[in-house]
């Protein structure tokens, strides 16, 4: 009889250098782009404009934080909907993210604005309330615009996610004696953010880069301050790169946010 060979032994991938020859050639264009940027750019204007800056970074990340927590909970019921019933709420759940998702976030957000805060100001009733001091300022339409889209778009994520639980799951915890409610918190809630996450990342990242739009309503977030620079200074270049570095910087925290809550959520049995 021939004797049964054990399984090899698994061998780790080697891990790649750092100092590859092509990587160090990267890393050399890109300290050489670094040097030119600070030596043959004008940056004497950053110290006049710190504060304003930081200012405008702390909006942008309110805005950020803010609209996406807040979709986000629009998004849950709106998944969900759509795949539970009833019917008739299931249709408007769907026609409202086709609707959202179907048409530009400029287009929603002007029509907030120019469409909506006008019609308000037209009612004597709502000019003389206490909501008129909050209704007449520009953020509520662009908190409500970012929001709405939000909702929108991650309301097909979840709609996805809570669809792809395995069913044997859900039955699982019916046979454990489970209620309808606690059943959709420790299992279904539970599992179909996990399905999201990757993808909520995304979503997150691209709220991240439609938050200057609010600017164009009269919102001051870093994208108007560096407006505001280029304008007073008459500089071009400088102002924008500083801006994309900014963003830059902010998307890498997220993407990096997600990626450690993604390592902290236990993927046994996903």
């Amino acid at each position: 009889m021939s004797e049964v060979q054990a399984p090899a032994a698994y061998v780790a991938p080697k891990a790649r250098s750092l100092f590859e020859p092509h990587r160090i050639v990267l890393m050399l264009i890109f300290a050489g782009l670094i040097f030119c940027v600070a030596w043959f750019m004008r940056w004497d204007w950053l110290p006049r404009y710190q504060g304003r800056l930081v200012y405008g970074v702390g909006q942008t990340l309110l805005m950020l934080f803010s609209t996406a927590i807040v979709g986000f909970l629009f998004a849950v019921p709106l998944g969900l909907v759509q795949v539970t019933g009833p019917k008739p709420l299931a249709l408007l759940a769907r026609g409202f993210c086709t609707l959202i998702r179907g048409t530009p976030l400029l287009l929603q957000l002007w029509l907030l604005y120019y469409g909506l805060g006008s019609l308000f100001a037209q009612f004597p009733e709502i000019r003389s309330s206490f909501l008129w001091p909050y209704l007449r300022q520009a953020w509520p339409y662009g908190f409500t615009a970012l929001m709405i889209s939000f909702a929108a778009y991650e309301g097909e994520v979840m709609r996805g996610a809570f669809a792809g639980v395995p069913k044997g799951e859900l039955e699982a915890g019916r046979a454990f004696g489970m209620s309808r409610f606690t059943l959709f918190r420790r299992i279904w809630l539970p599992r179909a953010i996990h399905r999201a996450l990757p993808t909520l990342t995304g979503e997150t990242v691209l709220q991240l880069k439609s938050t200057p739009l609010v600017a164009t309503v009269t919102v001051v977030d870093v994208y108007a301050i560096i407006s505001r620079v280029r304008q007073e200074t008459f500089l071009t270049y400088e102002p924008l790169l500083l801006l994309a570095l900014i963003y830059l910087c902010l998307t890498g925290m997220l993407v990096y946010a997600f990626r450690l809550l993604e390592k902290r959520i236990p993927t046994r049995g996903v």
